[in-house]
């Protein structure tokens, strides 16, 4: 169990690299397989700087949290992830679903659950001595 959950967090994590890799490299083109266009240099620098720390900082703490096995590093990829799955969901709750809206739930989703399984088999949050 516990190298399957280190093997999943790993691809999680390499798949995270490279889309934030994308938003490094060519934000214009990941910008629009999000949904998002670029309209001025400012954008352009928004999605390249938030949207790679995004998902850098989850790939940081997917790999080391699977390498280590520790829930606690696993944290701020949760957070990250629960509040996007958060604000996804307000969204389709206040205006309604549009084409697509359910792939990316459902990868943040996924992310959420493979997280809460592998900090709770791995002891995390410890119980109070």
């Amino acid at each position: 169990m516990h190298v399957i959950l280190s093997a999943i967090l790993l691809a999680l994590a390499i798949l995270d690299l490279v889309i934030g890799t994308g938003f490094l490299i060519d934000p214009a083109s990941s910008g629009a397989d999000f949904g998002l266009s670029i309209t001025t240099t400012h954008g352009e620098s928004t999605l390249r700087g938030d949207m790679t720390a995004f998902f850098y900082v989850t790939a940081i703490s997917l790999a080391l949290g699977a390498w280590k096995r520790r829930g606690d590093w696993l944290f701020p990829a949760l957070g990250l992830f629960g509040i996007a799955f958060t604000g996804r969901f307000i969204n389709v709750i206040a205006s309604g679903p549009y084409d697509g809206w359910m792939v990316p739930m459902a990868v943040e989703a996924f992310h959420c659950i493979v997280i809460i399984i592998a900090m709770r088999s791995w002891g995390w949050p410890r119980a109070a001595a």
